[in-house]
């Protein structure tokens, strides 16, 4: 799944975690304060992270308060979850519209649902099989994996699942489905996959029995 709110900024990385963070202690003192003094405060340092986004990107300023200001309640991490499949020593991968590169298959999580059914649902729209969800194999930060910088914080989980029937078949979102070996990967989208990880998701099909990732 995409959305609007998520779109990659091309930001110097340092500079894009200051304005996350300021965006951040913005956000929560406007939820919590009762003082209008405090809240006019805290609505001038959100104003200070637009004009940092505004500064290193080509985004208008009208785009990234209405980013920003869509955003209420607490600030947490989001979470974004993607489904590992094997066959053949191979794993599933689905080329997505967006950027004509290749992901697991996955996207982030609803409202309503748990990781395991979220994974099962993107699967299903994105690749058309029905899956089975096995194995927690990791739950990355994705600031420590290389990704392109993105406007929010986010969690990765990577659940590893078998296929209970189905076939192969695009969605919305992909328009090409395919099962590659380690060493005859496609181009990746990196906002959603590194290379890194995908490697390290061929880990666990030598060694089932490893043990999860944590970051």
């Amino acid at each position: 799944m995409t959305s609007r709110k998520l779109e990659v900024f091309i930001i110097p990385y340092k500079w894009l975690e200051w304005a996350q963070r300021i965006q951040a202690i913005s956000q929560a003192g406007l939820t919590f304060s009762n003082n209008e003094y405090d809240k006019e405060r805290y609505e001038e340092l959100r104003s200070i992270s637009s004009e940092i986004v505004e500064e290193y990107t080509d985004h208008e300023m009208k785009t990234i308060k209405e980013l920003f200001t869509d955003e209420t309640g607490y600030p947490t991490p989001k979470v974004d979850v993607r489904g590992v499949l094997f066959h053949d020593n191979k794993i599933l991968l689905v080329r997505e519209k967006n950027d004509d590169k290749w992901s697991l298959p996955g996207g982030f999580c609803e409202v309503g649902l748990s990781a395991k059914e979220n994974v099962v649902k993107e699967i299903k729209e994105e690749a058309g099989f029905n899956v089975k969800p096995t194995k927690l194999l990791a739950l990355f930060d994705m600031r420590k994996h290389g990704h392109s910088p993105q406007a929010f914080h986010y969690y990765k989980i990577f659940i590893q699942c078998e296929i209970i029937d189905g076939q192969a078949k695009t969605g919305i979102e992909t328009n090409d489905i395919g099962f590659f070996s380690e060493k005859n990967l496609p181009q990746l989208s990196v906002k959603r996959n590194t290379m890194s990880q995908i490697k390290m998701m061929f880990e666990f099909l030598r060694n089932p029995n490893k043990e999860t990732i944590l970051d």
